[in-house]
């Protein structure tokens, strides 16, 4: 077996850190978001997140079996040691490589500090000086956050075309120039919730949805609508078929992820761009999409997929292909900043999403004095690391009960 720990590499002076210590602790937005620390002996504490999803902050904490007495500095070795030690976990995808994914982000914010370099600077380049955020959105009473604990769905009645229209002009106003509704209804699963066919009443449904938001907010506006890996290839085809007059910027997640050629051959049939990629791991799981043209904008979960370095990896394959690159992002601020030196530092990076609307104090889960997003865009930070702080007071506030806590 191939061994990834460091054999005591030699380090110049300044450069001889060591990991002292991992931590993982749930706080409850909208979603249940897996924040990560890594302490250091120098005196830095770098913060990352991991995708959300329980089972995680035990994955993370059992690296410190093997990760303390690391060298932080090391980031892409010590995420591939983590995916080797816990190959026989099932290391290789699934929740140990999104528990990699926050470590290896906190990895790269104690870098940095330590370098006195952004993240951005770290993973090679800087494009731009901010980067555009699309606002995932949802009609109007659909959907809320209970006092920021979980997520409530509305009936049936609730997700009229009116109530996404309405939705959108409201968060267009807020300076948002790309938004993002879910298409997928409780009424898809009639008359049979396991087949994945539409009827003519769903599809036509949703062709009104779409059309009463595109006459709302004009034509722009970019506009995309999610369909959650829901439908068949020819409900996915129709559906895609029918939307191609509203010049939306994409139709996310048609079929489900697990047979690349189904999704190819939706591509195949419409004109309507088609994204997806969010619940695939590490480059090997994302190659075929991208080599088989399945897909029109890909989007990986940095938080999920791998971390940043390998993100960066995904996002230079679907270059060579011309494909442009917009991270699927349903994190706090902490996985968001990060989101946001990665498209810092890649020339085909698009739009970023943000997707925690509902949640009235999700920018002072950072110590910071300005809104995080302003005017749909995020300012890249030039601080050393993610240029991010947590706000503790925050954090413990809305903590899980039960979870452990972060130093």
């Amino acid at each position: 077996m191939r061994d990834y720990s460091s054999g005591g590499i030699d380090r110049p002076q300044g450069h001889d850190v060591e990991i002292t210590k991992i931590e993982a602790t749930v706080v409850e937005g909208n979603f249940e978001w897996n924040l990560v620390k890594v302490h250091t002996d120098a005196g830095v504490t770098g913060i990352g997140e991991a995708y959300r999803g329980g089972g995680v902050p035990e994955l993370v904490e059992y690296t410190n079996r093997f990760l303390v007495g690391e060298n932080p500095l090391d980031v892409e070795r010590l995420f591939r040691y983590i995916v080797q030690e816990m190959s026989g976990h099932g290391g290789t995808t699934g929740k140990v490589v999104t528990a990699a994914s926050g470590i290896e982000i906190a990895l790269w914010d104690a870098a940095g500090k330590i370098l006195d370099l952004p993240v951005y600077q770290l993973l090679g380049s800087r494009y731009r000086d901010r980067v555009r955020i699309y606002c995932d959105c949802h009609a109007g009473e659909a959907y809320a956050v209970d006092e920021g604990g979980f997520t409530e769905y509305a009936d049936a009645e609730a997700y009229t075309p009116e109530a996404y229209a309405t939705e959108a002009e409201r968060v267009v106003d807020m300076g948002f120039d790309a938004i993002k509704f879910d298409l997928d209804m409780e009424q898809d699963n009639e008359p049979d919730p396991y087949n994945g066919r539409l009827t003519n009443a769903a599809l036509n449904h949703k062709v009104e949805v779409v059309a009463a938001v595109r006459e709302a907010i004009g034509d722009e506006i970019d506009l995309a609508f999610d369909c959650h890996w829901d439908y068949t290839v020819e409900s996915a085809t129709r559906l895609a078929r029918k939307l191609e007059p509203y010049d939306l910027m994409w139709l996310e997640d048609v079929v489900p992820p697990e047979e690349t050629d189904a999704q190819r051959e939706v591509a195949r049939r419409t004109e309507t761009p088609l994204a997806t990629g969010e619940n695939r791991f590490r480059i090997h799981e994302l190659s075929g999409l991208i080599d088989k043209y399945a897909v029109d904008v890909l989007t990986p979960d940095p938080t999920t997929c791998g971390g940043l370095a390998e993100s960066k990896r995904i996002a230079e394959r679907a270059e060579e292909r011309y494909i442009p690159f917009s991270p699927h992002n349903v994190c706090s601020p902490v996985g968001t900043m990060a989101c946001v030196h990665l498209c810092a530092a890649i020339p085909n990076a698009d739009v970023l999403e943000y997707h925690a609307l509902e949640v009235d104090w999700w920018d002072e889960l950072l110590e910071r004095e300005d809104p995080i997003i302003s005017n749909g865009y995020i300012d890249v930070p030039t601080e050393p690391g993610l240029g991010i702080e947590l706000n503790e007071e925050t954090v413990r506030e809305h903590e899980l009960s039960g979870t452990s806590g972060l130093d």
